[in-house]
Order: C-alpha cells, then structure tokens, then sequence
C-alpha cells in the first residue's frame, strides 16, 4: 500500500527533475558559443528544450508513475481530478508539494548557473512571459489562448493515453512526446508553461516582471485543465476506471 506520504515524495522529486532538465536545458544549453572572432552556435536551440522537457517527463513517468501517477504538474492533478481520476482529497498535498518540488530544481539550477562569470537572470532565466518578455513578442490575449488550448490537449493526452482501455505501457511516450509538441508549438510565445509549478520556481528567482506576470501562469493551464477534465469522459465514456 503506497502512502500519501510515498506519493508526496515522488511528485516532489519528479517535479525537481522536470524543472532542473526542462528549464536547466534553456538556461545552461539552449545558446552555447564558442570563443572567437567567428563564434559558433553549439546549443541546443528550441528543439532541444522541446525534447528536454518531455524526456524528463518521459523519464519520470517510468520511474514514479506507479507510485504517485507522476502528476508533477498542478494543471494536471486539477484536471484529473475533475475527470475523475484522482482523490480531490490528494489535490491541495499534490499541488503544494509540486510547488516546493519546482522551486526547489530552480534553486540548484540558480546555483549551478550563477557559477559562470557574468551570469544574469536578467536573461530571463527560463521564466513564462508575455508582451516584452514573450521569446517573440506576443501580447497577453495570445500567451493567454496558447496556454489554456496547449494545456487542454496536453490533459487530453494523457487522460486518453492513460485510459485502461488504451495500449498498456505505451503512456509515458505518448505523454512525454506530447509536452515536447506543445514545447515546440508554444516556446516563442510564452517560453512555454503549461505547468504553474513549473513557472513559479524560476519566477521567484527573477522577481519583478516574472512575478507580476505569473499569474497567468496559473490561470491558463488550470482553466484549459479543468476544460480538458470535462471534455474527455464526454468523448470516451467513463468505463476506464
């Protein structure tokens, strides 16, 4: 019998990983130059951020996904629990713990990156934005639908891969290639969140705007969770319990 204790646990570490790799690739490997006249890009541009942050969810989902469900993300434990799938007595543990888990991978990462003479995270330092601090430069009203309609199918991904009706042991790929779609679609616009743990951990270490603009970063992904959390048993039934 796994205790709430056991699962509180995983989600925390599984959300310190998907903070420290996801956002950890953007800050430390996402612009590698070398030195020169003639710098050379080595980095892994927004194609490997993408992947990052699916592999760490792709990753955890194999190694806490028994224990905890591997939630590691307060959008999706909402949105679970309104499709009925999980406790809505686990929910505010589950979110708090994600929280703690996120801020805490921001705090290594911050640790390890402020190590680099000229370090800054004036860069933004993987925070979500908008206006002038969205990657291109798109206004609230965009960040906004982007966020709420990445984070409504990345539940519908999940709540569909994790069916008992779908293809047994094939949902953490189906999940982690998922997040790194939205990755790919999303980063231009709002550094992609899709998950408000996963904002707030970098926001607090930047302050100001990241602050001020982290409410939305709440908002979206739980209302397209919530959205996603009543659509999908209206499409599939509710016999995959």
């Amino acid at each position: 019998m796994i205790t709430l204790k056991q699962k509180l646990m995983a989600e925390f570490f599984g959300t310190f990983w998907l903070v420290f790799g996801g956002c950890g690739s953007a800050v430390l490997a996402a612009l590698f130059l070398t030195e020169g006249d003639s710098p050379t890009q080595l980095g892994i541009g927004f194609v490997g951020v993408s992947l990052a942050f699916g592999l760490t969810v792709l990753t955890m989902a194999y190694a806490i996904g028994h224990i905890s469900g591997c939630h590691l993300n307060p959008a999706v434990t909402v949105g679970l629990v309104v499709g009925g799938r999980h406790p809505a007595s686990e929910m505010f543990p589950y979110i708090l713990t994600q929280v703690l888990g996120g801020i805490a991978g921001a705090g290594v990462l911050y640790l390890i990156a402020s190590g680099k003479t000229g370090f800054s995270t004036a860069g933004g330092f993987a925070s979500n934005g908008f206006a002038d601090h969205s990657p291109g430069g798109y206004s609230m009203v965009s960040a906004l639908v982007a966020e709420v309609v990445l984070t409504f199918f990345f539940l519908l991904i999940i709540l569909g891969a994790t069916d008992k009706r779908a293809p047994q042991g094939m949902a953490p790929i189906a999940i982690g290639l998922g997040l790194t779609l939205i990755h790919l679609i999303g980063i231009p616009v709002t550094n992609l969140s899709v998950n408000p743990a996963r904002s707030t951990g970098p926001a607090l270490f930047v302050g100001g705007w990241a602050i001020q603009q982290l409410w939305l970063f709440w908002l979206a992904p739980i209302v397209g969770a919530i959205l996603a959390g009543i659509v999908y048993p209206l499409l599939a039934g509710k016999k995959d319990q």
